[in-house]
């Protein structure tokens, strides 16, 4: 049962292998060492000779199945295996840098897969058959689920963790009946044998609340919006008018892709990042990349990477042929405390930061700088980079990566799409070079092919994807923009990718520049063999506000040639001698988008955040104050049973001889407020703190009542009263009629709140003791009942017990 469970618990790896292979190898793998386990228990082995022949089991077969062809007998590991299997793990850390899931049968990928689940297999066992603990063995066990969720885009399919916990149940069950089967047959108190297979109710009820658990682990996060993995999913989304989210509001959060169409809202203006460079003509900065391409959207992987602490590599070290010229810069950023998120934002080649602590971390592959354990909100920090130039005639160089290479094999996967196809197999069929075949691509991109920019999208038309119905449209924004080119790059054989980050905006103060959520930007990079990953931005230079063009990609909607330096986009129109950059062209006012523009939208009226705020405060009080409206409405159904009538007492003789006792409406309705007077003063007592014993007299409970709260005057009296009249009504033939209960219930109050200190008055009022304690026993009850329930269900379900398949036992 236990290498049962374990197989069982491997079906999130499905997620991520794109063959069955993994499964075929662990099925081999784990059955070879349940069986060690099996004959090494049968010769009474001790327990450490019992986990050595498992390990032994394991690395017999991991021999086998990944040999390095140095080993003894074709089985017996040998030096060269170890050091084989040390290249494995190097291979399978390349491929998982390399690959996207779902990942081919790579051997080094295979290695690590089969001694995962071995090793988990080798845990199971000793916790459930040697320690007799299956519970633990639900840890390893969630290990194996942890890996899918660590590094699958999208959310990791829900059968899997079904399967994966129902062969956890399945092992709860079958230690169950086994430490059950231990104690010989079950009877109960009429004499009646139970099967030997039923369980006990209480491990019954068990694991029936463990069946309720699993399914809303699974309802859950499809009854609740949001709740979606994947990093850049996860990003709230924020208004940005330029930029990239598709949504609005002030959250202080990037949505860096929610998808390929929608319609982009402008709202508020926030400043998010403020950043001082001596680069006098400074690209994008820059914090998240998204790599893997959908019908629907582009997403990203999870970054992995080493802490910054320990340096970063310069790209100067690697630049063996030359083609690239770098220069050295410096930049300053500060955070504001509106933009919280676990990237950093920061140019591209970072060499060296200043400021970030060991929390962040630097992934080489996608050059983002992120954190796991904070966030960007109020950060202030410095960084050097390099910033490489090149001309076109030096990209020209750049040659087609080989088919094998993994660079390709991850960066140009593309769902099939015919239309793009035939259009990419067009625009790039007269181009010799890579670089001339991106820039036919990114020449397409222009007005003159009919591109506009717009907010307002198309959706798609019925089986088309989100690429092909903005291609038809041929309107959308930047988001559209780097993905439909990032697609059609991809399409002709050339890595590409989509990086998120902030354009340089329009408004200045002093030498530094303010970036907004307005100058959110999306666009397009494209690796080329020799110079690295080129940014290219497709999206139309006139309508995004601090958009920079260069050399290799000059503004294809500019009616002049600009400068081979790199330069910021021209206005149609705008003279070719305008200072560089889209902040400085005349068509632009410098103010536009800044909080103090006129006319720029501004938050006039209260933030969400602080609506949110005051929202929650209001939702606390008024729980907070439910326990006392309940007590007040208590009290007053009780005050209106007691009716003040005149004071007098029923003391007529039965009749002559008769032991009958004469029941009026009058003696009915006198006894029931007696008892609700009772009641409330017995609360009363409870909420201000007097103790309640039940074996007392109400006779008694009175006099304690006055003795310990230090009543006198009318409380004393009235507590008297109340006292009596529950006396009466419970043991006398005739109760007390006409008692001014109600008054007398709130002279005892008084006299209770005049000698109480102010927390105890203060906590009567607010949180009644009463209401408190009566909830209590309520969710005792309730719970009390939910259990009997799924116990009296148990003789239904157990006849369906999996131990049931095995074949029967010798009784």
């Amino acid at each position: 049962m236990a290498a049962a469970a374990t197989l069982l618990a491997a079906a999130p790896l499905k997620a991520i292998f794109d063959s069955w292979t993994w499964l075929l190898e662990c099925i081999l793998a784990v059955g070879l060492i349940a069986g060690a386990a099996v004959l090494a228990r049968t010769l009474r082995f001790p327990t450490w000779a019992q986990a050595l022949s498992m390990v032994s089991v394991l690395l017999l077969t991991l021999t086998w199945m990944f040999p390095s062809g140095d080993e003894l007998l074709s089985l017996l590991p040998s030096p060269a295996t170890f050091n084989h299997f040390g290249q494995l793990f190097t291979d399978a850390g390349n491929d998982t840098r390399s690959y996207g899931v779902p990942v081919p049968d790579r051997s080094g990928l295979l290695f690590i897969a089969v001694l995962g689940i071995g090793t988990v297999a080798i845990a199971v066992d000793l916790l459930t058959v040697v320690a007799r603990k299956p519970a633990l063995a639900g840890l390893p066990m969630l290990a194996i689920y942890s890996v899918p969720v660590a590094v699958y885009v999208d959310s990791v399919p829900v059968l899997p963790f079904i399967v994966g916990a129902t062969g956890f149940l399945w092992l709860l069950v079958a230690d169950n009946v086994d430490r059950v089967r231990r104690f010989g047959r079950r009877f109960t108190g009429d004499g009646r044998d139970v099967d030997v297979w039923e369980p006990s109710p209480l491990a019954a009820a068990g694991r029936r609340l463990a069946v309720i658990g699993v399914a809303v682990a699974v309802l859950l996060p499809l009854a609740v919006p949001g709740l979606n993995t994947g990093l850049l999913n996860s990003l709230t989304q924020v208004g940005t008018g330029n930029g990239t989210g598709n949504g609005s509001g002030g959250t202080g959060r990037i949505n860096l892709f929610a998808s390929l169409s929608g319609q982009l809202n402008q709202t508020q203006t926030t400043n998010y990042v403020r950043v001082t460079t001596n680069e006098p003509d400074p690209f994008y900065l820059r914090f998240g990349v998204a790599d893997v391409i959908t019908a629907e959207a582009v997403t990203n992987r999870t970054p992995t990477g080493r802490p910054i602490s320990r340096g970063l590599d310069d790209p100067r070290q690697n630049n063996t042929s030359g083609r690239a010229n770098y220069q050295q810069y410096r930049a300053e950023v500060e955070i504001t405390e509106d933009f919280g998120q676990t990237l950093a934002p920061v140019y591209s080649s970072v060499i060296d930061t200043d400021g970030l602590d060991g929390a962040w971390s630097f992934d080489p592959n996608t050059q983002v700088v992120f954190s796991n354990r904070t966030t960007t909100k109020g950060k202030k920090y410095s960084f050097d980079y390099v910033r490489a130039k090149f001309t076109p005639a030096e990209l020209r160089t750049a040659e087609a990566l080989p088919r094998d290479n993994p660079l390709r094999t991850q960066f140009t996967a593309v769902p099939d799409d015919p239309k793009v196809k035939t259009l990419v197999a067009n625009l790039t069929k007269n181009s010799n070079t890579e670089y001339d075949k991106v820039s036919a691509i990114y020449r397409y991109f222009s007005r003159d092919n009919g591109f506009s920019y717009s907010l307002a999208t198309v959706d798609p038309a019925a089986g088309a994807s989100a690429i092909s119905s903005f291609l038809d449209s041929k309107a959308g924004y930047c988001q559209q923009y780097a993905a439909a080119m990032a697609w059609m790059v991809r399409e002709a054989g050339i890595p590409a990718r989509v990086a998120f980050g902030f354009t340089r905006g329009s408004t200045r103060d002093g030498n530094a520049y303010v970036l907004t959520n307005r100058n959110a930007h999306a666009w397009t990079e494209v690796y080329l063999d020799g110079f690295g990953w080129v940014p290219f931005d497709a999206t139309p230079a006139a309508s995004v506000v601090g958009s920079t063009r260069s050399a290799w990609a000059t503004d294809t909607d500019a009616v002049e040639t600009p400068s081979p330096t790199s330069t910021a986009s021209l206005a149609p129109g705008a003279d070719a001698s305008a200072a560089p950059g889209a902040a400085d062209r005349p068509d632009r006012d410098l103010n536009d988008g800044a909080l103090d523009a006129p006319g720029a939208s501004s938050d006039a009226g209260i933030s969400t955040t602080t609506l949110l705020t005051v929202a929650l405060i209001a939702l606390l009080l008024a729980l907070l104050t439910i326990p006392a409206l309940r007590r007040l409405m208590v009290r007053k159904r009780r005050h209106a049973a007691t009716i003040p009538k005149t004071a007098t007492v029923a003391t007529g003789p039965a009749p002559p001889g008769s032991r009958e006792v004469v029941v009026t409406t009058e003696a009915v309705q006198a006894r029931e407020d007696a008892h609700a007077a009772w009641d409330e003063l017995v609360d009363t007592m409870v909420d201000y703190r007097v103790p309640v014993d039940p074996t007392e007299t109400p006779r008694h409970t009175a006099q304690r009542l006055v003795r310990e709260a230090d009543l006198a005057g009318p409380p004393a009296d009235s507590a008297t009263l109340l006292g009596r009249a529950e006396e009466r009504a419970r043991y006398a033939r005739q109760p007390l009629q006409g008692g001014e209960l109600t008054a007398a219930l709130n002279q005892v109050r008084k006299g209770l709140a005049k000698t109480a200190t102010k927390r105890t008055r203060l906590a009567a009022v607010l949180l009644p003791p009463s209401v408190l304690m009566r909830w209590r026993l309520s969710v005792g009850d309730v719970s009390a009942r939910g259990m009997g329930f799924f116990s009296r269900g148990r003789d239904v379900l157990v006849r369906f017990s999996p131990r049931r398949l095995l074949a029967s036992r010798a009784r």
